[in-house]
């Protein structure tokens, strides 16, 4: 609950920043230039990062002594140097060719290789260090810093910028500066909670914590480009501005993932740790739970977004206020996310973690060729429809892999009870165009979806886990 309310918060936040600030202070073609920076440089962070956050996570509570756990924790700390000093080097030297191919559209974006450089590195260690506090169990600080700290300083450069106290090449700077910072106070705090002794020793299984890592470069690899490579192939083929808008959108839509990222944080290191301890029936359990407690709260979220759309819309520069279909089929994929649970956890954490990632590389090869295919025929929609393919191609895949290798679904009757729920909310209030203000409008529309989602949840106890949130709450 710390997780998903600092979660929204960082939303909240995010909110402002991208529906408003970025929109009023930047011109179209610099706040599609954020977006390419940001996106690249999140597609650039897993290789960077090469598998160390998962491999922090999965092997750490594995190591009884507290020797063989200072060797593992300095070996994760001076793994990502092996790809960021070959990575810098090859940067400084093919900075033309690199420069060329990310301009080849739009001339703004080949100044700007060492931002992408810089950011994607310390979004890299950011994870690193993050990992460290989440074995600890000590997620929400990092959560904090993640989804509040950068978008709050974010914040507070736009607002330079809008009172010329900052140019807006001082602001792409501070981008940088921000990234580097959150970083850094991330250090220090996972170091606060165990101080790590560097050792050049290796622990008793490198070979096996080496090969994991490998592989979950190309895993993390697979996630990041199916959830950012419609930005990146934006830019290279259709003018810099669409970037701007699809990002509004994207936002948008993205606020349906929250719960699952709050969630995700504690229930990724509880999947390791019932894992290793062979806790097959308390995993099943978490799989089924955990894929309908973000199936209730996320489908709800889509809902409240989609039929909120229009009045949202009339709230924001006319440029922006296209997007339904990009809203709609992101939308559609966060929920499909949200089915999942706690899907991904198992299978990285799984012995069969190989050919399943070798599978994903497939998926990858898919993703962008939808997107070469869609994007320069129907532009930011082409995009949606192709990340929506995509994704759903890949959950469909992750389903059918953990139940056929751990007899496990996650969906149950209420799974299904559920969605005849949102279908009947979704299909009412569908119905109800009020005449207020547009804000209002989005208030009352739903406060009156929500009490009626939640009251039917409750009566007919659908869910244990929130019918018992719910009548704790009612008890206070």
């Amino acid at each position: 609950m710390r997780n998903t309310v600092v979660t929204y918060l960082g939303f909240g936040i995010g909110a402002i920043n991208v529906l408003f600030l970025y929109t009023r202070f930047l011109s179209e073609a610099y706040f599609g230039l954020v977006g390419v920076i940001l996106s690249t440089s999140v597609i650039l962070m897993p290789i960077l990062a090469l598998g160390v956050p998962n491999t922090l996570v999965k092997y750490f509570s594995g190591y009884e002594e507290r020797q063989e756990q200072q060797h593992f924790l300095s070996m994760m700390l001076l793994l990502p140097m092996l790809f960021i000093l070959p990575i810098a080097l090859l940067s400084w030297i093919s900075y033309d060719a690199i420069a060329a191919f990310l301009s080849r559209k739009n001339d703004i974006v080949g100044n700007y290789v060492w931002y992408v450089f810089l950011i994607g590195m310390a979004m890299a260690y950011f994870e690193v260090f993050y990992a460290w506090s989440k074995v600890y169990l000590r997620s929400v600080f990092g959560n904090f810093m993640k989804e509040v700290f950068a978008r709050i300083c974010i914040s507070i450069a736009l607002v330079l910028v809008s009172l010329d106290w900052l140019s807006v090449e001082g602001f792409l700077k501070c981008l940088v500066g921000i990234y580097l910072l959150r970083t850094l106070i991330m250090k220090l705090y996972a170091y606060s909670l165990s101080l790590p002794k560097i050792s050049f020793s290796l622990p008793s299984n490198t070979r096996e914590v080496l090969l994991y890592s490998t592989f979950i470069v190309l895993g993390g690899s697979v996630a990041v480009i199916l959830l950012e490579i419609d930005r990146f192939m934006i830019n290279q083929f259709i003018a810099i501005e669409n970037v701007a808008y699809y990002t509004v959108s994207i936002f948008i839509a993205t606020v349906i993932a929250v719960p699952s990222r709050a969630m995700h944080q504690i229930t990724y290191p509880m999947t390791a740790e019932l894992m290793n301890n062979g806790s097959g029936t308390e995993l099943k359990e978490l799989y089924k739970k955990s894929s309908l407690t973000l199936f209730i709260i996320a489908g709800l979220i889509f809902l409240l977004v989609l039929l909120n759309l229009e009045e949202l819309y009339q709230l924001l520069p006319l440029n922006y206020r296209g997007g339904f279909t990009v809203v709609l089929f992101i939308g559609l994929a966060k929920v499909f996310d949200a089915l999942m649970g706690n899907n991904n956890a198992i299978l990285f954490n799984s012995e069969h973690y190989r050919i399943f990632l070798l599978m994903g590389i497939f998926l990858v090869v898919f993703t962008i060729l939808l997107n070469l295919w869609f994007i320069p025929r129907f532009g930011i929609n082409g995009a949606a429809v192709a990340s929506f393919m995509a994704i759903a191609s890949y959950n469909i895949a992750k389903l059918i892999f953990v139940k056929r290798k751990f007899d496990m679904a996650p969906f149950t009757a209420d799974t299904f009870k559920v969605l005849g729920l949102l279908i009947f909310v979704g299909a009412l209030f569908y119905l109800f165009n009020f005449t207020f203000h547009p804000i209002v409008n989005i208030i009352f529309k739903s406060m009156l979806m929500s009490l009626m989602y939640i009251g039917i949840l409750y009566r007919f106890k659908i869910s244990e886990d929130i019918f018992g949130l719910l009548s704790n709450w009612f008890k206070r």
